[in-house]
This record gives structure tokens, sequence and C-alpha cells, in this order.
């Protein structure tokens, strides 16, 4: 008997679950109750709660609806409604609908309100939605590279540039070591008459290890209600001569960032393909002392473009200036009162590690990625224009496909030539070929 009544009280509760008008339920309950019947897979009841909130604007929900009628979930599949509802997504980062509360006070009207909000959970999903909302999602390709990145949940981590390793990294010449203790090999050789260079200037291998850990996180959307996206990132990439004798790591570059990125109109969007803007900061550094350290910090706006299945960055940056060392310093010896040259005696002065990196690094870079079927090629242009006199550049090119079908494993193939592969090289030239894994897939370079 107790059974039967179980049974009845839950029948009669699904019963006035579904007799809920979803036209009657505010605006704020019906973001979350879609939300909650979406995790639960009961995709058709979702269905009108979904409708109602894209009637007005709400860019998240459209989407919702549009990945449903694609796959068919809950509704008759339809490509013809699919591609409405994506092309309605595609307007812009925001929703239209500002007087929501709760969990989506993002979009209040009240500051306060909105800065209570970037504590919950929310604000990282719908900064999510709303940056897939934003790009085109006309072809399977887009679709499922840009839904990977919005289903990131680990602490609200999400892959950033590519994550990879690189076991077979062949470079086509040794690549120079950098002492700590004086300023060059060469240079300690011709002072101190010793052969220094010959013995230990170079590495023992041109093939080394290659890896890149490269993460963000969304800190706050909509904060300043502007449909902004605030975001920290940190990428570290690791150099390691695993196959030379006492396998030393001989850089690792560690590369945190802020940014805040903004949508443009609908107008732009439409005549360019220009989808935002990300405004940043940038700190670069090796880690390193003495003569090996190297580092710079960079303020920069890129611009984000798509057409289909084309991505492309462009990007210019600005140098933000430090003290230079020494002339002593930077020639690397002191001339005594007899005329001889010494070493200069202070390799951990303070000031500007590398005053001419612009020379070789120029003010800025173009990347770009391209999506076909399953392959993803990219590739990063960048040129000095001709800046401390000498025309230099760099050129990266990389592939990447499905290990074996997998959706979290990836072959990935990169060719580099040029100036700045590395922080302690920023000023060699080298020719490199990697080949090894990547476990993410991203469009920034």
């Amino acid at each position: 008997m107790k059974h039967f009544l179980l049974l009845g009280l839950m029948s009669l509760l699904l019963f006035a679950q579904n007799t809920i008008d979803p036209n009657a339920v505010p605006a704020d309950e019906a973001f979350k109750k879609a939300r909650l019947l979406l995790e639960m897979k009961n995709y058709r009841e979702a269905v009108p709660y979904l409708e109602r909130l894209a009637r007005h604007g709400n860019k998240a929900a459209m989407y919702q609806l549009a990945t449903l009628y694609e796959k068919g979930l809950g509704v008759p599949q339809s490509f013809e409604r699919s591609s409405y509802w994506y092309k309605q997504a595609a307007g812009g980062f925001a929703y239209t609908q500002k007087v929501l509360d709760g969990e989506t006070a993002i979009f209040s009207d009240d500051f306060s309100k909105r800065f209570k909000a970037q504590f919950s959970g929310a604000s990282n999903a719908v900064a999510n939605q709303a940056m897939l909302a934003s790009l085109e999602t006309d072809t399977k390709e887009t679709r499922s590279l840009l839904e990977e990145f919005a289903s990131g949940r680990f602490f609200g981590l999400q892959p950033y540039k590519a994550n990879y390793l690189l076991p077979a990294s062949y470079a086509t010449s040794r690549y120079y070591r950098q002492p700590s203790a004086f300023k060059s090999y060469a240079l300690y050789d011709e002072i101190m008459g010793t052969d220094f260079f010959d013995q230990y200037g170079t590495y023992g291998s041109q093939t080394e290890v290659e890896f890149q850990i490269s993460l963000k996180k969304n800190l706050t959307y909509n904060l300043f209600d502007m449909d902004e996206i605030i975001a920290a990132a940190y990428t570290q990439r690791s150099y390691w001569q695993l196959y030379s004798a006492s396998a030393p790591f001989r850089e690792t570059n560690y590369m945190p960032e802020v940014f805040v990125v903004f949508p443009t109109s609908a107008e732009v969007n439409e005549r360019l393909g220009l989808k935002a803007t990300r405004w940043g900061y940038l700190h670069q550094s090796n880690g390193q002392e003495g003569y090996r350290s190297r580092s710079w910090n960079r303020l920069y706006l890129q611009g984000l473009f798509q057409w289909e299945n084309l991505f492309l960055t462009a990007r210019v940056w600005y140098r933000l200036p430090e003290a230079d060392k020494s002339e002593a310093y930077y020639r690397g010896y002191i001339v005594d009162d007899n005329g001889d040259r010494i070493l200069y005696p202070d390799p951990n002065e303070d000031g500007d590690d590398n005053p001419d990196i612009l020379d070789y690094m120029g003010y800025g870079d173009i990347a770009f990625t391209y999506l076909w079927h399953r392959h993803q090629f990219g590739g990063l242009f960048r040129y000095n224009f001709g800046k401390g006199g000498t025309q230099r550049g760099a050129v990266k090119l990389d592939w990447s496909y499905p290990f074996f079908g997998s959706h979290t494993t990836f072959w990935y193939l990169r060719f580099f030539n040029g100036y700045g592969e590395s922080l302690i090289d920023y000023n060699r030239n080298y020719t490199k070929a990697s080949f090894g894994f990547s476990f993410s897939r991203g469009i920034a370079q």
C-alpha cells in the first residue's frame, strides 16, 4: 500500500510540474529551471523554458535551442531551425534582458548585484555560453571545437592555448648555452685564454622534448555592464634536453596574463567578421638570474576574426619600459687602469635583461586557425619591419588530428623558423620541426 501511495504522490508532483506554464515563471527562475532540466537530460520539458527565454533575447537559450534542434533532442530534428537559432545567438555576448535576479544577477543594472554574482558558479558558465553565442557555428567543425572550450569544469579552468607534449623536437643546429657566471663562453675564452666554449658552449643534442601547459579562468562577466569578460591565463613552455647527458631543462618560459574581452557590435561582426577585441597585460620570463635572466612585460590589443572555419587573430603590443643596466653589464667586461679587460663582476645587476628584444620580436603578430573536417591547421607570423636595422621575423605552422578517434588526444606536428621561439634564444635564428601529441586545441597561438 505504501508503494502505491508513494507512486501516486510522485505522479501528482510530476503532473503538477508539467502543468506549470513556462511563460508564467519569472525569467530568472525559468533560466535556472531550463539549466536543471538540461542537466537531467529532460530535453522535451526544457524546450518551452528555452523558447520563452530566447524570445526575450537570452543568447544562451538561443544557443541551447539550436543544439537541441541540430541533434533532435526533445524536438524533431530540424537543421533549418537549428541554423536559425545559431544565427540569432551570434549577435553579441549579452542577453538583452537585464532584469534577472538570483544566479543571473550578472545582468542586473545594480553594480553591487553584479559584483556579488561574480562569486557564483553561474558567472563562469554564462561567460562560456556568451562567448559561444558570439561565434558562428554554422559548420560542425566549429561547433565541435567551441563546445569543447565551454565544457571545462575543473575549478572553472579551461584550455587556453594548445596543451602538448612533443617527444621529438629537432633543430637543424645545436642550442647555445647561456652561462650565468659571465656574459658568454666566447667572451670568457677570449679574456681568460681558455677553450670553455668549444667544450661546454652548446648542448649535447639537437633533439629535445618540448611541452606546454596553458590554462585560463574567467573571473567576471558583465561586471561593468558592458558585456565584457575579465579573465586570467597562465602558459608554461619547457624545453627538456632529455637525450643529453644529465638531461637538463634547457629553458622554461612562464607567461601569466590578465585580459578583458569586449564583443563587437552586430554591424561590425556582420561586415568585418570581427567577433571581439581583447585588451591585456602579459608578463614573460624564464625565472633565471644573472646572464641567463630574460623577461619583458607587454600591454596588448588583439582582434579576433572568424569566417566560418577560419579564425584569425591580429595582435599589437607595447613593451613596458625598464631601466637599463650599466654599459659594462651589457658589454660583459670592464677595462682596468692598465687597459686590460676584466669580466664584469656583477651578473645580477638590476635593470633590463634584454633591451633589444623588440629588434627581434617586433611589435605584434598575426595567427590563424583553420578547421577542415577533423584536421586543424594553424600558423603564426611575426616580423620586426627593420627594427634595429635588420629584417627579422618568425614563422610557425602546425597541424593536429585526433589520435585514433580520441576527443582529448591529437597527433601534433609543428614547424618553426626564425627568432624568439624561447626567451633564452630570442636573438638567435633556429629552424625546428617537432612531433608528438596535443591534449587540447586552441584558437590562440
